[in-house]
């Protein structure tokens, strides 16, 4: 028979395998929720904040007088070692459980004070020496340690996700540069519009990316913003004087994320508003990212009977049926992915506006959305980045006659010959199949095939500028 230690709370006792860091609370979460299949050990960063928020606060309770040294560097040793990436096996609890984090919260605290405990030269569940709650939780709540952690793990997950769009970024704009000189049809409604260069299309690509990563940027100094020693509903009750800033401090140094304690601990305690800021900045990049997919798709089309402006790279065969067919699969799987981010922003929002009094529940859903959309849109930036864009080509040649063929060029004339004419001429050619340039100079010789030349030249369409006749 394997070896069980026993463990009690106030509802009971239970026996714990001996060989397990985490105990009776931890069982219990283990045992109630089944839900997303997903423990919390998915998400290392979430346990390296809540290490980080362990330490900060046995330091500051040491400072404060409330824990004695021996039992403190019990905790800092524990919490290193989960800063470092150990022990993760042990964190077991679902992602999506009840009790606003509370599991969660115990299961770090139950695996600090065990391996404290084996630190201090005891066993497993000697807690009388090292406590998960008189001592890892001193002078904390899961409603101030829980959502404290959370943030800092956003915080380190929202520039993961930057760099994924940097690195999309500057490749659209690798691309803008090699494309600076190829004229195309720009487009409206799917219609031919007026003429531009792939370059400049790319160009919008890269600067739309770099408006969001300003976003960014902003919403992340947004949950900078923590409510520890607010406790349970931010009265900081069973806190000592002068812990709240203390600890954030000491939080904000070992941590180097620029912690701030909130003004208003009971404000801060229930509001999830920060969460609703990053959810739609996200919802906004997804958004925005799948906009351009779009558009890689339908440049891409055909390559006979479509637009076939630019060639993705080829990843895969397209079909099991038809020989030869290469589908744009990297773009799709994008579109996928924000499709993913869209609808747990409304889940975020649900969440958010679920809270009542003086405490928002719903945080593990919120924490579950966000962290998943962030890992799903950095995966999926990176991957069109490597495996799309920094792979395709023009076709240079089919950009320029679907221009010289169109009738968008026709705008070009309005400023020489007038609208009036011009619609007449776009009227002709749409009418007998021929081009602009064969009815306007050629026939109508309504200017000069200099001029034309003057007004099609690739300077001109590149850097527009008005031409008299």
């Amino acid at each position: 028979m394997d070896k069980v230690r026993i463990e009690h709370d106030f509802l009971g006792e239970k026996e714990i395998p001996h060989e397990v860091y985490y105990g009776i609370q931890t069982t219990r979460a283990l045992e109630n929720f089944h839900i997303t299949g997903t423990p919390i050990s998915k998400e290392p960063l979430f346990i390296k904040a809540f290490a980080y928020v362990k330490k900060a606060a046995a330091l500051a309770n040491h400072k404060c007088g409330v824990l004695s040294k021996e039992v403190t560097d019990a905790i800092v040793y524990a919490s290193d070692k989960l800063i470092a990436g150990e022990y993760l096996d042990q964190f077991v609890t679902d992602m999506i459980q009840g009790g606003a984090g509370t599991s969660v919260n115990m299961n770090v605290n139950e695996v600090i004070a065990n391996i404290g405990l084996e630190h201090m030269g005891h066993t497993k569940g000697m807690y009388n020496y090292l406590h998960p709650n008189n001592h890892v939780n001193c002078s904390q709540s899961t409603n101030d340690a829980y959502p404290t952690a959370f943030r800092l793990a956003l915080y380190w997950k929202i520039q993961a996700f930057i760099e994924s769009l940097e690195a999309l970024q500057q490749s659209f704009g690798r691309k803008a540069d090699e494309f600076k000189e190829v004229l195309k049809m720009g487009r409206t409604q799917l219609q031919d519009a007026v003429p531009m260069t792939l370059g400049a299309e790319f160009h919008g690509f890269s600067t739309t990316i770099r408006e969001d990563i300003q976003r960014l940027h902003e919403v992340k100094m947004l949950i900078c913003e923590i409510n520890m020693g607010a406790t349970a509903i931010g009265t900081s009750i069973n806190a000592p004087q002068g812990y709240p800033q203390m600890v954030t401090d000491i939080l904000q140094e070992i941590s180097g994320v620029p912690v701030v304690l909130a003004e208003d601990l009971i404000e801060a305690t229930c509001d999830t508003g920060a969460y609703v800021q990053v959810s739609g900045v996200m919802k906004r990049c997804a958004i925005k990212v799948s906009k351009i997919c779009n558009d890689l798709r339908l440049l891409s089309s055909g390559p006979r009977a479509g637009l076939n402006e630019i060639n993705l790279p080829r990843m895969q065969p397209g079909s099991s049926i038809m020989p030869g067919k290469v589908n744009p699969v990297i773009p799709e799987v994008v579109n996928q992915t924000a499709y993913y981010v869209i609808g747990a922003d409304m889940t975020v929002t649900m969440a958010a506006e679920a809270g009542q009094l003086q405490l928002n529940v719903m945080e593990p859903v919120i924490a579950y959305s966000l962290f998943n959309s962030l890992t799903f849109l950095e995966n999926a930036c990176y991957t069109l980045q490597s495996k799309c864009v920094d792979g395709i080509t023009a076709n240079e040649e089919i950009c320029r006659n679907m221009v010289m063929n169109s009738i968008g060029i026709v705008t070009s004339l309005n400023p020489i010959l007038g609208y009036e004419e011009s619609a007449s001429i776009a009227k002709e050619a749409l009418a007998t199949g021929k081009s602009i340039h064969e009815i306007t100079v050629l026939e109508r010789k309504l200017i000069t095939q200099a001029k034309w030349d003057e007004i099609f030249s690739m300077e001109n369409l590149i850097n527009p500028k008005f031409i008299n006749i």
